[in-house]
């Protein structure tokens, strides 16, 4: 959970032609499935492409991540938003939230498939995930989810040459260390 606070501020709404004061707002977000689906049905499009998104969607975005209660939409406007802020969500979204890595075998793998938040639900009941954690922070259940797919595999035979060949740099390496030939 990410907690940021909107400092008072003073604007100009061109819809109603009044300014508008927004007080301080502490606000409590959290990057989470739940906050992807309420993004992607106002939104109808999916949140995790490449594409970048409008000021705007942006905004909406923080507004669907928030927790706190009766916050005020003047809040989520360009004008009572700073850059530091959005700087900020944007780091705690790209955070990974786990101490969980994988490693790259070959080059990175190109998958062409459209990730919504229908295709994540499919994969946590594919995988047993229970519904509690579409509250997690979105990374740390996509990192969940990979590790049961991952664990879900057969292991993949090693090859005779590399197992060989892993065989000779690790007595390569003892004989290196211990000062021997053999």
């Amino acid at each position: 959970m990410l907690k940021v606070v909107i400092p008072a501020s003073e604007g100009f709404d061109n819809a109603t032609g009044t300014f508008i004061t927004v007080k301080e707002q502490a606000l409590q977000l959290e990057h989470s499935l739940v906050s992807l689906s309420k993004w992607e049905s106002k939104w109808q499009k999916p949140f995790l492409s490449n594409e970048p998104k409008s000021l705007a969607e942006s905004l909406d975005y923080i507004r669907c991540m928030t927790l706190t209660q009766n916050v005020s939409p003047y809040v989520y406007t360009p004008f009572a938003m700073p850059a530091s802020v959005l700087k900020e969500v944007s780091a705690y979204i790209d955070a990974p939230m786990t101490a969980t890595t994988f490693a790259r075998n070959g080059g990175p793998k190109k998958n062409q498939e459209i990730i919504t938040a229908e295709i994540i639900y499919y994969w946590m009941i594919c995988s047993n995930i229970p519904f509690e954690c579409q509250k997690w922070h979105l990374n740390r259940l996509l990192t969940l989810i990979n590790v049961c797919a991952i664990k879900g595999q057969k292991p993949q035979k090693i090859p005779r040459s590399e197992q060989l060949a892993r065989n000779r740099a690790l007595n390569a390496a003892r004989r290196k260390r211990l000062n021997t030939r053999g």
